[in-house]
């Protein structure tokens, strides 16, 4: 396994979007306003996984300074492609 400078705990932030998109499909939100924050959040977090994953790799080696941000730009690109088809991240 690749990576390991935040001892894999970037994982944590995936786990808690996921978490958040269950309570937007959970029906136990009402209020449109709140959905549209929740979706929000859960953009960003998703965001935030793939800095996070992608920075790992960097500082533990596994990639270097160009290969980095030739990733980032990828997975970023494919996130928002994945946002169009459907709200589920495909991972």
């Amino acid at each position: 396994m690749s990576g390991g400078h935040f001892d894999y705990r970037q994982s944590a932030i995936f786990d808690i979007a996921d978490s958040i998109e269950g309570e937007i499909y959970g029906n136990r939100l009402t209020d449109p306003k709140t959905v549209a924050e929740f979706q929000t959040a859960v953009d960003l977090l998703r965001r935030a996984h793939i800095y996070a994953h992608r920075i790992d790799w960097l500082l533990s080696g596994d990639d270097g300074e160009e290969t980095f941000h030739t990733r980032l730009a990828h997975d970023l690109a494919r996130w928002e492609a994945a946002k169009k088809e459907t709200t589920h991240d495909p991972r």
